[in-house]
């Protein structure tokens, strides 16, 4: 079983400028196969274009926004409307759209491109953004993806995350494994790190330039720091026995492990400059799978130290362990939300390992998923989506789901088998 297999061996053994590869062969595709209620109706018309721009930048705009589940799409017919366009806002309104986006791109002298866009609100009948972006024509996506954050976080009032970017590993057959880095949406997919052993658990660190990860390229499992900017890899845990499920500490400056140097895996802290890791727990069980609290208050992990796995918090210190999770008897993988409030991991319940999501100050649970082998979940830095991986027809692809648990989608699109999915911070 696609779960079973990727968890089971850790409680036996315990403008951003890339300098990755080529690009991936094949692209994630997005597929929303649930829609949230109340959806706010907006029109996106057909920005004009001068120069032959190498993206459309409105049919970005438009897919992000739909992707979200926030919004519903009003058809804003072929012509184009440049954003210096005098709108008829009534007649909008009539039409069914709540708000409205014109725009416009245009390429300069030096070959970059002058885009411009307005969002209006018809029920109130005025225009409630506008700005200019001058792109470069490899960043035309990113732009349109800037445009889109802009309006999500004016119509909604909370951030969004088209800008940002996910990491995930693909295995294509017995001795292929690539950890890729991708937009949002899943395009623009990039490798970062090939290897003819296993890569798993990548963790982005907060100023999402590097990734942790674990690569089997020497035999056994140790623990990368990657550069994405520079290419730069170096070891940071190369310790006696297995050295895996790193998770950075919020500043960035260093990780919590697990590892098998004094016996049962065991959760430690160690810092990026040296020196010896610091041992956190000290159970006969197997502690593992810790990720920090956004503010560094708390380091929730995964144990059997009570018969079977549950997810467990403790002091950033080690001390004051609590069990967390109470409801069925397989519960892994903890992450929590950026506001600290919402904790999500995958359980098994009646044979079916699904994305839960508990309330930490109600107790109140809520099951995101629909499929029967999720892994991996990972919060959105606004906290508003989690991507997760699961398994369709015998191959695992990655997925989303909102945290009301009203809508999800699907990506897929490369060969092999697509896990461990991390989505990055904000982007800088």
């Amino acid at each position: 079983m696609f779960l079973v297999s990727r968890l089971l061996p850790a409680f036996a053994t315990g403008t951003m400028l890339l300098a990755l590869g080529a690009a991936a062969q094949a692209q994630l595709r997005v597929e929303v196969t649930g829609v949230g209620s109340n959806q706010l109706p907006i029109a996106i018309a057909t920005f004009q274009r001068e120069g032959q721009p190498p993206q459309d930048v409105d049919s970005i705009v438009r897919a992000d926004l739909q992707r979200s589940g926030v919004f519903r799409l009003v058809d804003a017919g072929a012509a184009p409307m440049p954003e210096t366009a005098a709108v008829n806002l009534p007649e909008w309104k009539t039409r069914g759209a709540d708000a409205l986006v014109v725009g416009s791109v245009a390429r300069l002298a030096d070959g970059r491109y002058d885009v411009r866009f307005r969002l209006y609100d018809t029920v109130k009948a005025q225009q409630i953004d506008a700005l200019s972006y001058v792109s470069a024509a490899s960043d035309l996506r990113l732009t349109a993806h800037r445009i889109a954050d802009r309006i999500y976080e004016k119509l909604t009032g909370v951030r969004g995350v088209f800008a940002t970017r996910i990491a995930y590993v693909v295995q294509s057959g017995k001795a292929a494994w690539e950890l890729q880095i991708a937009d949002a949406d899943g395009a623009n997919a990039q490798t970062a790190l090939k290897s003819r052993e296993p890569i798993m658990s990548p963790a982005w660190a907060p100023d999402g330039v590097r990734l942790a990860y674990v690569s089997f390229e020497k035999g056994k499992p140790i623990v990368y720091v990657h550069t994405l900017t520079t290419g730069d890899r170096r070891e940071v845990a190369a310790f006696r026995g297995s050295n895996s499920a790193p998770a950075w500490t919020p500043d960035g400056k260093g990780l919590a492990v697990a590892l098998t140097r004094d016996g049962p895996t065991q959760i430690y802290t160690l810092s990026l400059e040296g020196g010896l890791p610091k041992r956190l727990t000290n159970s006969n069980a197997i502690d593992t799978e810790p990720v920090f609290a956004a503010d560094g208050s708390a380091i929730y992990f995964t144990s059997d130290r009570g018969g079977g796995p549950q997810i467990y918090r403790m002091d950033t210190s080690g001390g004051n362990v609590q069990r967390v999770t109470f409801s069925g008897d397989y519960n892994v993988s903890p992450r929590i939300s950026p506001d600290g409030r919402t904790l999500a991991y995958v359980s098994r319940r009646s044979g079916r390992f699904q994305v839960q999501t508990l309330d930490l100050a109600s107790g109140q649970e809520v099951t995101l998923t629909d499929t029967v082998s999720d892994e991996s979940p990972s919060f959105a830095p606004n906290g508003r989506l989690l991507l997760y991986a699961t398994e369709v027809n015998g191959r695992g692809v990655l997925a989303s789901a909102s945290t009301d648990a009203r809508v999800r989608a699907r990506l897929s699109g490369p060969s092999g088998d697509v896990r461990e999915p991390t989505w990055g911070p904000f982007y800088k």
